[in-house]
C-alpha cells in the first residue's frame, strides 16, 4: 500500500515538473512571437540611418583627406555638375513637369564615389538621391542609392520617405549592363520593396541604344515588363577655344505604357 502510494506521489510530482515546464515553454512561445514586431523595428532602424551615414562618410572622407593632402589636391577630388534638360524620364517613366534643372556634387578617390544628385523643376518637383558607389578596373560597379522627394512631404530621416537601393553594374567595349534592387517598402515614394529594374545598352560611333525591364514601382501593374526602350546620341558644341558644351537628345518608348518621350538636354 505505501509501494502505491509513493507511486501516484512520484506520478503527481513527474505531472507538477511537465505543467511546470510545459507552461515555461508556452511562456517562452509568447515572448518570440512578442519579440518578433521588435526584429521588424529593428530592420526599419538600420534602413533609417543608412542617408544619414552617406553624409557622414562624405563629411568623413573630406575631412581626411584634407589631413593627409594639401588642399589643391583635395579641391580636385570634388567635382559638380549641372544638367538641364526639357523634361525628366527615368525608366521609362515621366517625373516631374517641363523642364529639370538636375545639379549633382560629388567626391571621388580611386574607385570610390560619393555623392548626391538632385533633380529639380519649375513646378515644384523635387528629388535628392545621396549615393555611394565602388567602380574596379575590370569594369564592375556596385553602390547604394537613397531615394527621397522632398516635394512629396516626407521627413528625410523618415522610413516611409526614402527607397534604398542596390546597384551593380559592367561597362566595357560600349556594353553597359545594370541591376537594381529596391530594399524596402515606402508609401511615400511608392516603393514596393525587391523591385527590381535590368538594363542593357551598346554605344556605337555615333548613337547609342539602352533597353531596360523591372517590376514594382517601374510599371503600372507592378508585374515585370520592358518599361524603356530608347535611342540617342550627342555633340558638343564649340562656344570659344576653350569652352565647349555637350549636347545630348534621346528618344524613349515605354511599351508597358505605351508612351513616347523625347529628351535634349546639356551638361555644364
Amino acid at each position: 500500500m505505501k509501494r502505491n502510494i509513493n507511486l501516484r506521489s512520484n506520478t503527481l510530482k513527474i505531472g507538477y515538473v511537465f505543467k511546470k515546464y510545459s507552461f515555461i515553454y508556452f511562456g517562452f512561445k509568447i515572448d518570440f512571437i512578442y519579440r518578433i514586431p521588435l526584429l521588424f523595428k529593428l530592420k526599419k532602424m538600420i534602413m533609417k540611418k543608412v542617408s544619414l551615414f552617406l553624409f557622414a562618410l562624405i563629411l568623413l572622407l573630406g575631412s581626411l583627406s584634407g589631413l593627409a593632402q594639401d588642399s589643391t589636391a583635395v579641391a580636385n577630388r570634388w567635382t559638380v555638375g549641372a544638367d538641364f534638360y526639357n523634361n525628366y524620364i527615368w525608366r521609362g517613366t515621366k517625373f516631374g513637369t517641363g523642364p529639370a534643372f538636375q545639379p549633382s556634387v560629388k567626391f571621388n578617390t580611386g574607385g570610390l564615389t560619393i555623392g548626391v544628385w538632385g533633380s529639380f523643376d519649375a513646378s515644384g518637383y523635387t528629388e535628392v538621391d545621396p549615393f555611394i558607389s565602388y567602380a574596379f578596373s575590370n569594369g564592375l560597379s556596385f553602390g547604394v542609392t537613397d531615394y527621397y522627394y522632398p516635394s512629396l512631404g516626407g521627413a528625410f530621416t523618415a522610413d516611409s520617405s526614402n527607397a534604398y537601393e542596390l546597384n551593380a553594374g559592367f561597362t566595357k567595349w560600349g556594353l553597359s549592363l545594370s541591376a537594381n534592387y529596391i530594399l524596402n517598402e515606402a508609401p511615400v515614394p511608392a516603393s514596393a520593396g525587391s523591385d527590381k529594374y535590368f538594363q542593357a545598352g551598346y554605344t556605337f560611333k555615333t548613337f547609342n541604344l539602352t533597353v531596360g525591364a523591372g517590376d514594382g514601382w517601374h510599371t503600372s501593374d507592378g508585374e515585370f515588363n520592358v518599361c524603356h526602350v530608347g535611342i540617342g546620341t550627342g555633340k558638343e558644341i564649340k562656344l570659344s577655344d576653350s569652352f565647349s558644351v555637350p549636347v545630348t537628345g534621346q528618344v524613349i518608348f515605354n511599351p508597358e505604357r505605351n508612351q513616347l518621350f523625347l529628351v535634349v538636354g546639356f551638361s555644364l
